[in-house]
């Protein structure tokens, strides 16, 4: 087994009687790609400001890049957290030259980084802009270099991907590919889970302050896939009313209208429900298939079967109180 450059065991946090993160063990293996999915109030951001000891955990322990948290550590972790803050009268040069010194890098080190890195996320003519001058997108950019600009071992984002348009985003993937390429460890948080099926190497997925899905991406969708059925019909077939009233699927997928030909539907199977149960029933019923298919299931499909059904956890109330703390 690989070092873990994260290790929570364990770990709890409750404000009052209400527990935003319950006993959760995560495992971030050292040079992975790492998503951490979950829906909205499910302990993601609580989780990361424990290991960054934003906030102190109520019980369980926590490790980072081999050790317990403290300053030194902290010092060889990149943190873009999802609420954003620059200081907006400084000059882009100044902000990040005073960011990066806060973690030991001198100007001399990293004045030729700062130019690289603006020069790759096009932000060269703005070096001696004012940062309020920049825009939303612009100021993320900023903000991200600012994340990366000493080099650290361990990478964390929270919602990284939010505000950047799709061209900016498609870069940002790249840049995670090649710091992923050099041996760095990166965690990240997001809604946009297409990213981290495209990025990532590991996923867990929490729900109610629990991990409901932890391993491999390919191990996970692999698990799943044998409940997974793409199939599609002639015209004129009522497969959905069929299907769902078969008592053999959990539930069934449409394509969007405009998005394909008519008549294709990706199905979930019961547990325990064997696909050739299901291609029967179809052929009894006289339905015409054009296909069927057993699929893997994406991401997304995984990610609905085990979160969709159960009630997120009010984190935005913890959230409340921390800022009050």
């Amino acid at each position: 087994m690989s070092a873990a450059a994260i290790e929570l065991t364990g770990v709890t946090k409750r404000y009052g009687d209400f527990a935003a993160v319950r006993e959760l063990d995560l495992r971030v293996p050292a040079g992975s790609t790492f998503a951490l999915l979950g829906p909205n109030g499910a302990g993601k951001t609580t989780t990361i400001r424990m290991v960054l000891r934003i906030i102190e955990e109520t019980a369980g322990t926590i490790q980072v890049l081999g050790g317990p948290v403290d300053r030194g550590v902290l010092d060889r972790v990149g943190y873009l957290p999802e609420e954003r803050g620059v200081y907006k009268k400084m000059t882009v040069r100044r902000l990040l030259t005073f960011l990066a010194s806060l973690k030991g890098v001198p100007a001399r080190v990293s004045a030729p980084r700062i130019d690289a890195w603006l020069e790759r996320l096009e932000l060269s003519q703005w070096r001696d802009a004012r940062v309020q001058e920049l825009s939303k997108g612009m100021q993320q950019k900023l903000q991200f270099i600012s994340t990366i600009l000493h080099e650290p071992e361990l990478v964390i984002l929270d919602e990284p991907f939010s505000g950047l348009d799709p061209i900016n985003q498609r870069v940002l993937r790249e840049i995670i590919g090649d710091l992923r390429r050099q041996g760095r460890t990166i965690l990240f948080s997001t809604h946009i889970i297409e990213h981290a099926e495209r990025i990532c190497d590991h996923v867990a997925i929490i729900a109610g302050g629990r991990t409901v899905v932890d391993g491999g991406v390919a191990q996970v969708k692999r698990e799943h896939g044998e409940r997974y059925v793409a199939l599609a019909t002639e015209p004129g077939s009522d497969a959905v009313a069929l299907l769902e009233g078969s008592g053999l699927v959990e539930a069934v997928r449409t394509r969007p209208a405009g998005d394909g030909p008519r008549g294709e539907h990706t199905v979930s199977l019961r547990p325990g429900v064997e696909p050739n149960a299901l291609l029967e029933e179809l052929l009894r019923r006289d339905v015409k298939l054009r296909r069927f298919e057993l699929v893997e299931p994406s991401l997304e499909q995984v990610f609905i079967d085990r979160v969709g059904a159960r009630e997120p956890a009010p984190e935005a109330e913890a959230d409340r109180e921390v800022a009050r703390v």
